[in-house]
Formats: C-alpha cells, structure tokens, sequence
C-alpha cells in the first residue's frame, strides 16, 4: 500500500480565503489550500511552509492547528492518504505563482461565501472538510476519513466513514 502525508493551509486575507488553481495530469485544474507533500525526514510544519512558499511566494512563521486531519483510503490502487491541514497565524511576502513543480498554476484570495463555486471541481475529500471549516469556524481539530471505491478517478465511489 503506497502512503503519502500531506499537508494543507488555510491562509487568510482581507480579501478571503488563500485557494490555488492546481493542474492535473489529465489537464483538468481544481482548487485547493496551498500545500503538498510532506518529503522525508521533514516535520509535517516545515514540510507545510516549503510548500507554502514554493506555490505562493508567502512565508509562514507562525501555525496553528491542525484545524482538520484527512484519511483516505483507496484498497483498488492500493494507495493511503494521510492530510494535516493547519491554520497560518503570521505570515509576510506578497503573493507570487511559480510552483517548482508546474502543478499550481493560479491563486487568489476567495471570499469565504464564494469559495464552494471554486471548490466544486475539487476530490470530496478536499472540498467538504475545507467547506465545513469555511462555515463553521471551529477550534478543535476534526477527522475526517474517506474509503475509495473503483480504480477509475472520473467514476470513483466514495463512502464517508465515521
């Protein structure tokens, strides 16, 4: 079973909530936090700002969270996925695009009564937690735990598990 850890961030503006434009290897682009893969002997805060800063310019120096934890598991490919999302409390720089890695190719400061339009296109698993949190503004860490059902991402089967 192939494992990843993720991490995401909320990152806040006057203007709203920080989402990235993110293409996918078939083309398609969705929305999402700022965030990525965690590397190898990488804490999941130091991962999270490397990212942070390679997708958007910003620097985070200060966290807090997490404000939710993802589990997803999809047994047909054989994968695990493990996401930390925190909450950015200090952060400078000016927002700039240019992802070593190609894979964000947009971002902007959302609204938060504007962000499930945005969202829409995004996994489930990425849309509803950060929807919930959109709305609710909670202070406790959740979780929230996914099982994928089929080997084809455009017809997956998703159960919620409590």
């Amino acid at each position: 079973m192939k494992e990843w850890l993720v991490a995401g961030a909320v990152i806040e503006g006057p203007e709203g909530v920080l989402l990235v434009a993110n293409r996918r290897r078939n083309g398609a682009v969705d929305w999402s936090t700022p965030g990525g893969v965690v590397d190898p002997g990488e804490t999941v805060l130091e991962g999270l700002t490397r990212e942070v800063a390679e997708e958007t310019g910003l620097v985070v120096t200060a966290w807090e969270g997490p404000l939710y934890e993802i589990e997803t598991v999809a047994p047909d490919l054989g994968w695990h996925l493990r996401v930390e999302v925190h909450r950015a409390t200090e952060v400078t720089g000016d927002l700039v695009v240019d992802d070593p890695d190609g894979i964000v190719v947009d971002a902007c400061w959302v609204p938060g009564g504007e962000c499930a339009p945005r969202l829409a296109g995004s996994q489930q698993w990425v849309r509803e937690p950060l929807s919930a949190w959109i709305g609710e503004r909670w202070t406790e860490s959740r979780t929230y735990r996914y099982r994928l059902h089929g080997t084809d991402p455009a017809s997956f089967r998703v159960a919620v598990e409590l």
